[in-house]
Parts: structure tokens; C-alpha cells; sequence
């Protein structure tokens, strides 16, 4: 599929092309408002989903999706207008006057971004709001569904299970979080260890490219298509909607949780968890969540162990007596339901609670948030554990969550999507630190505090690269100023989040949207010109030559700044591009990976 009906938009640049650079943002406000009134159709209006900031519902409109209220401060930069599209022609238009305008596009659909990234930006900017592309088509007869990117993952859920209740999907167990960011960067829940990603199992997309072509798989191409299915979306263009295959899934399901304090031996389940949690049978997976709890008026370490397992509870406790028994799980732990219902028990909704609640786009939870991301390769001896829980009692609010993988995880190649995690990792952390108190100070203090956490792990966790996942956005881990250095920022954080597909990521993002029009803070940079290419190269061998021949010299930034803003200033200077391709730090990127980046180029 490939429609043209984005010749509006094409003629819009035509029409606009050869009007001059306007910098006064108001002026470049007006004329961008223009431009879109200028080319909507009688028949599909855009003029009624363009929120303004003189429009009295546009504070509610950008507040219904901003799920970090980090960035819901007097202080946040808020967008010139928000367009909530109800049609494609909707998106083509915004394309076209953004390109001619110069503004820069957002694209939004459930707003969990960690780091807001979808609906904040330190140059003058629009969301695009996809909450209104929200429709759910299911065929049972074919197991799949096409779903529109403002769909929630309770929504697919429900309606999955509305049709067949014999059918799920691998996703998040958050049911307000939106498809489109969920999907484009990978997609996982309690289910992977079962049938992988969600990416693994969708089979084509439609998405609106710069041109403003509406294109499927065949034909935007399997390159484009791989790269939108976990290399994050918005970097190459706006997804509409993904097609997904449905999974089978039994009629009861079990879960449990169990708690343990150091008391009740939780230094021995937690080393044990580490052990054999990716190597239990693929139908259970058990999430360890560590944090700190008062005890007897004194702070202690909690290991909770929460579980889904697609099968009943006597099945269960016969895998675990002979695999996990250190855990000590009773039959009166578990609790058997339907699969649906499990969403809500994982969710934290009261027992009781009506599926209908998935429905909901209300979060259970709204507060201020900072999140990071590590992978386990091999299991944190005990004396590195007791150090760990030590130096969590001392900070106190940081959480540690481990989510097992092997399984269906471990069977799929690490080049079959953008995502590369898969054999050879123990287990996914999350850092998690939330906070009630507004303000920059708290942010700062709380935020500080998991970056400390994050530190101590650093002996435990992955090396060279540091490997991260990009749907636990960490602005910490390097920012795009998408300048003339913006290859090389990309490659800090990118191969973090990539490892080496990321230069093919590059590649793409280079031939399907060369003037990096889709771009934010951490999206997929477009390669420098060949001659920059060429002076860069020169650069990584110079820095490469000096460190063998002064291995003393402290070409490196062990952890980023406190404003995670660092960025080469000078690429005439070797010292400058060295600063960003550290060597011994378990911290950065790994300097070869880099190098390697660069010689595998296709000149």
C-alpha cells in the first residue's frame, strides 16, 4: 500500500518553499497556524483539533497525557499548539507546514515517556497528539489485530479478549500506556519469556514517512519496517498503526506474590533468583522488585517476587518445588484467574475489580518520576549483594527490578529487531525513584539519588557498552542537539540502547528522512557528510593511537554531568571527540564499539 494523497503537502513546500526564514518564534507561530488552516480540506477540517494556548481547554488537553509530573512544572516548556489529529490527512498537513516552518514535531500517544520527550523540547515545538487514532480492529478467524498507535495497551487487551478470551498479547502490564511508543521501542511484559516482544510478533505497520506517504510494509520496505519495530518510531516518521498477531493464552492463569525481608533470608532467594529465574519453564516468569521497608522501627531490605504463570497452580508448585524451592511458595500464595484479570492483579487494581477498569485512561498513579535501565549478564555475587542492599538503606527511595529473560527471549536473534538484548542476559533492571514534592530541588535530590544507585551497580552489571533499554528513555545517557555533531552524540546513547545495530539504524534514518525533519532529544541521527565522516575517522584514530601510546591519559568522562548535556563543541580536536569515546569507564560507551562504527561504513 502506498497512497499519494499527501500531494497537498508537497505542494504546500513547493508553494512555500522560496518565502524566507522567519526567527521570531511569533512570527514562525503564525505563519506555521496559517500554513495549516491554509491547506486543510472543507470535508476534514483540521481547524477543529488545533489547541492554541488562547484556547481554553489546550492547558487540559496537554495535562490528559503528561504522565511525569517532572515536566507538569510552571517552569516546562509547553508547545506553540498541539494538533490532535483525527484523520491521516491531519498528520500529512502538520508534516508539510513543520518541514516549510521549521518547527519541530512531537509526536505523542499515551505519554509515558520517561523523560517526556514525546511532549517537552528546549526549541520551539507542536505535538502531535495521536489519542484520538485509537481504534481496535480484531479478526479472530486470522489472530490478529490492526491497532491505530493512540490505542492503550488496556484497550488491545480488552478488546482481544472481547472477541475471544482465548487470545492475548505480549505487552506492558501498564494498561494506560500507549501503543505507539510502547511498540516502536520494543514492547515487553510478563508474558516474554512465553512468545518474546511485542515487536516479535507484529507482522506490518502503516506509517506516514516525511514525504507524507502512507505506507505499509511492502511498501516502505523491510528495512524501514525493522527499524520501526523497536528502534523507536518517531525517529523515521509517524507510525498510524501496527498490525499484531494475537497469542494464545489458557483459560486460568496463576499468580502470586511473595515477600521476603533479610530477616526471612532474602540475601539467599535473591542470589538463588539470579540463578534459575531464566531458566525456569517459559510459561512463568517472576519479577523480583528490592526495596526498603521499616522493620521493627529499623530499615530492612523486601525481595518481592511477583509471578504470572499460563497454567493452573498445581502445574506451578510442581516447577517450583524442583526449581525454586528456596522460595518457599504455598498454594495458599496463589491465586488463579483469567487472563485479563491477571493485567489488573499485576496493575495493582483491588481484587474484585472489573476488567472494564483496562478501559480506563486514567493512571492509577500520577506522581514525579525518574527511571534507568542496566542488564544483568552474570548473577551479583552475595558480598555484592549485602554491599547493594547496604547502599540502598542509605538512600532509601531508589527501587531495584529485575525482569528474568531467557525463554522464548533467548531463541531470537539479537539482529532480528533494533532491540539487541536477548541471549546471554540474566535479567532487565529498573531504577525507580518516585517523589510527591515539586520543584527543581526535590527533582535534583531525587534524581541524584538513583544516579548514585545506578554507580554502585557498576561492578554487577553490563560493560562495554553499558547496555540500556530505550523504553526506559535516560536523557542521563547522552542528548542530540541534532547539530553538526549530532552522529556522534547519537552514537553515546545509541549503541547503549542499540549495541551494533545501531549503525544500521543510521542507515536507514539516513536514506528515508536525510534532513532529519523527526527528530528529539534522543532519536536516530542521520550520518555527518562524507568529509566530516572522513575527519571524524582521523579523530577516532588519533584518540585510538594516543591511548595505546599513554594509557595513563585520562581520555575518558567516567559519568555524565549532572545536566546530562555534554556535547563535542569542537571536532578539530581529538581531546574533544575522545571526551565522548571513553575506555576503561564501565560507564560509557565502549571506545571500540565507536571505531567499529565507523570502519564498517559503506563509502
Amino acid at each position: 500500500m502506498r497512497t499519494s494523497s499527501f500531494a497537498v503537502v508537497l505542494f504546500i513546500s513547493f508553494c512555500l518553499s522560496s518565502s524566507s526564514w522567519v526567527t521570531a518564534d511569533n512570527s514562525v507561530y503564525d505563519n506555521f497556524l496559517q500554513c495549516l488552516y491554509n491547506y486543510s480540506q472543507p470535508s476534514n477540517s483540521i481547524s477543529g483539533v488545533i489547541y492554541t494556548p488562547s484556547n481554553s481547554s489546550y492547558s487540559s488537553v496537554l495535562q490528559s497525557y503528561i504522565r511525569n509530573l517532572r515536566f507538569n512544572e510552571s517552569s516546562t516548556s509547553k508547545p506553540l499548539l498541539i494538533i490532535t489529529a483525527l484523520e491521516v490527512s491531519h498528520i500529512q498537513i502538520a508534516i508539510g507546514c513543520a518541514k516549510t516552518h521549521g518547527l519541530q514535531m512531537k509526536i505523542r500517544s499515551g505519554g509515558h515517556d520517561y523523560e517526556g520527550v514525546s511532549y517537552v523540547s528546549d526549541v520551539p515545538f507542536f505535538i502531535l497528539d495521536m489519542f484520538n487514532l485509537r481504534s481496535i480492529n480484531v479478526s479472530i478467524k486470522d489472530e490478529t489485530a490492526w491497532v491505530q498507535t493512540g490505542a492503550t495497551l488496556g484497550e488491545v487487551y480488552y478488546r482481544a479478549a472481547e472477541h475471544n478470551n482465548s487470545y492475548g498479547f505480549p505487552a506492558g502490564v501498564c494498561p494506560t500506556v500507549g501503543v505507539g511508543g510502547h511498540f516502536s521501542g520494543a514492547g515487553y511484559g510478563n508474558m516474554m519469556r512465553k512468545y518474546g516482544l511485542s515487536v516479535d510478533n507484529i507482522i506490518d505497520a502503516q506509517i506516514i514517512d516525511v514525504n507524507g506517504n502512507l505506507l505499509d510494509r511492502t511498501s516502505m520496505g523491510e528495512d524501514l519496517f525493522w527499524a520501526i519495530t523497536g528502534g523507536g518510531g518517531s525517529s523515521f516518521g509517524v507510525v498510524l498503526a501496527y498490525k499484531i498477531n494475537l497469542v494464545p493464552v489458557p483459560a486460568i492463569v496463576t499468580v502470586f506474590r511473595v515477600e521476603r525481608t533479610l530477616a526471612q533470608n532474602a540475601t539467599d532467594i535473591v542470589h538463588r533468583w539470579q540463578e534459575v529465574a531464566d531458566k525456569l519453564d517459559n510459561d512463568i516468569f517472576i519479577r523480583m522488585i528490592i526495596d526498603v521497608v521499616n522493620s521493627g522501627g529499623n530499615k530492612t531490605i523486601r525481595a518481592s517476587f511477583l509471578s504470572l504463570f499460563l497454567g493452573d497452580t498445581e502445574r506451578l508448585l510442581s516447577i517450583m518445588n524442583a526449581g525454586f524451592p528456596e522460595l518457599g511458595l504455598q498454594k495458599s500464595d496463589c491465586h488463579e484467574m483469567t487472563w485479563l484479570e491477571s493485567v489488573l492483579y499485576w496493575t495493582g487494581f483491588p481484587n474484585g475489580t472489573s476488567v472494564d477498569a483496562l478501559l480506563s485512561r486514567v493512571p492509577q498513579v500520577l506522581t514525579h518520576l525518574k527511571r534507568k535501565s542496566d542488564y544483568l549478564k552474570e548473577p551479583i555475587p552475595k558480598e555484592g549483594l549485602e554491599y547493594i542492599f547496604q547502599r540502598m538503606m542509605e538512600l532509601v527511595s531508589p527501587v531495584l527490578t529485575f525482569n528474568p529473560y531467557g525463554g522464548r527471549m533467548a531463541e531470537i536473534s539479537e539482529f532480528a529487531k533494533p532491540f539487541p538484548h536477548r541471549a546471554g542476559n540474566i535479567a532487565k533492571i529498573q531504577y525507580a525513584t518516585n517523589w510527591n514534592e515539586d520543584g527543581v530541588e526535590a527533582a535534583d535530590h531525587y534524581i541524584n539519588l538513583t544516579r548514585m544507585l545506578y554507580g554502585y551497580m557498576t561492578p554487577f552489571v553490563s560493560k562495554f557498552p553499558r547496555e540500556a533499554f530505550l523504553n526506559y528513555r535516560d536523557l542521563d545517557l547522552g542528548i542530540n542537539h541534532n547539530g553538526r555533531n549530532s552522529y556522534l552524540e547519537g552514537a553515546v546513547y545509541g549503541i547503549k540502547y542499540f549495541k551494533s545495530n545501531f549503525n544500521r539504524l543510521v542507515q536507514i534514518k539516513t536514506k528515508v528522512d536525510p534532513g532529519n525533519f523527526f527528530r528529539n532529544e534522543q532519536s536516530i541521527p542521520t550520518y555527518p557528510s562524507w568529509r566530516k565522516i572522513f575527519n571524524i575517522s582521523l579523530m577516532i584514530k588519533e584518540c585510538k593511537e594516543n591511548r595505546s601510546e599513554s594509557p595513563k591519559e585520562p581520555w575518558t568522562i567516567i559519568s555524565p554531568p549532572k545536566d546530562a548535556r555534554a556535547s563535542i563543541t569542537d571536532l578539530s580536536s581529538p581531546r574533544a571527540f575522545c571526551q565522548i569515546s571513553p575506555n576503561h569507564s564501565a560507564d560509557a560507551v565502549g571506545f571500540n564499539r565507536v571505531w567499529e562504527s565507523f570502519e564498517s561504513l559503506e563509502y
